[in-house]
């Protein structure tokens, strides 16, 4: 159940009107990190969150204020726009060229809104409910609460220093420090889930055992920048200086004839020379599992029942002798190949 107090949560009286920062502060109301969409945010993630408690009702507390602000919101844009004209353009735009393209209020605040606000961020596109984050894990969706704050203050910020009107900006100082608790009580409450024992540092906290152990402590050095070892993120994880690709080339299969795709047939490519020692990865269709060979032996070095799992220990085994590692499909199809000589 929801009930309305008439009363604005905090005054939004400008001190004139200015229908040319009325069409900016639209992107504080429907913008991807606007009012709209963290109060949508919110309610969808109470609505979701399966713990009855402290952590359902700081997010329904939290909701239910952001639809406050978004009512303050409204009513400033609404007071920005009295007696903005309609055909003429607004004195604030004195450039030609910027009267050509803003032409003082946003058209759609005339026409569709009557001289009020839109659903709708500062370019007049309509909000989304594709912003919005509500997973049900509560640690990836407070994470994701912080970091909509942050974007909503710096924008907050930033149109603070757009305006002149005293009135406006005691609106926007009060936005700023509700913005500031916000993110403190979330990033307080990442904290909490791991005091409680319900989440841990990654999200979710599963399927550590089954993921892939080679690739979940590295870090790919893969820009011209040389300092990213330097982080104090470098503490539990290894920055691979030299990563190379582990798949082979992105092709695409061949198109469907009738999407008339312009396609040619690739040339076959010619199947490469292995030398004594280099190691091969492929499915056997006599038992049906996945085996390492080293070229020259007779008996295959490893079966395992998945080709990850083959794939794995033979990029190991290649990488101990330093010799060539290749992985075949199971049509035999070499699909990559890896010098580790």
């Amino acid at each position: 159940m929801f009930r309305h107090t008439k009363n604005l949560q905090f005054e939004a009286k400008p001190e004139k009107p200015d229908p040319v920062f009325a069409h900016k502060l639209q992107e504080l109301i429907g913008g991807a990190y606007g009012e709209l969409s963290v109060t949508w945010q919110y309610l969808f993630q109470g609505w979701n969150c399966r713990i009855e408690g402290k952590y359902k009702d700081l997010i329904l507390d939290t909701a239910a204020e952001e639809i406050g602000h978004v009512e303050m919101l409204a009513t400033m844009v609404a007071r920005l726009l009295e007696g903005a004209p309609a055909t003429e353009v607004a004195e604030a735009v004195k450039d030609p060229v910027t009267a050509a393209v803003l032409g003082g209020m946003d058209p759609q605040q005339a026409i569709v809104g009557g001289g009020g606000a839109l659903p709708a961020d500062s370019n007049g596109d309509p909000w989304n409910g594709k912003y919005i984050v509500a997973s049900g894990n509560l640690l990836a969706d407070f994470r994701a609460n912080a970091a909509a704050e942050a974007q909503g203050r710096l924008q907050t910020a930033r149109l603070y220093n757009m305006t002149d009107d005293p009135g406006v900006k005691e609106m926007l100082k009060f936005i700023l420090a509700r913005d500031t608790v916000h993110q403190k009580q979330w990033l307080r409450a990442i904290e909490e889930l791991r005091a409680d024992g319900l989440e841990d540092e990654v999200a979710p906290s599963a399927l550590f055992d089954e993921e892939n152990q080679e690739h979940n402590s590295t870090i790919w050095h893969l820009s011209d920048g040389a300092d990213g070892p330097k982080g104090g993120w470098t503490r539990d994880l290894e920055y691979l200086m030299e990563p190379q690709a582990l798949g082979g080339p992105a092709t695409a299969p061949p198109p469907d004839p009738a999407l008339f795709s312009t396609f040619a047939p690739a040339a076959s490519a010619a199947e490469p020379e292995l030398a004594e020692g280099d190691v091969q990865t492929f499915y056997s269709e006599r038992d049906g599992k996945w085996k390492n060979q080293v070229e020259g032996r007779k008996r295959a070095s490893s079966t395992s029942d998945t080709k990850a799992e083959a794939q794995q220990a033979g990029r190991e085994l290649a990488k101990n002798r330093g010799v060539t590692h290749v992985v075949r499909k199971k049509d035999g199809e070499i699909a990559e190949t890896h010098d580790y000589s």
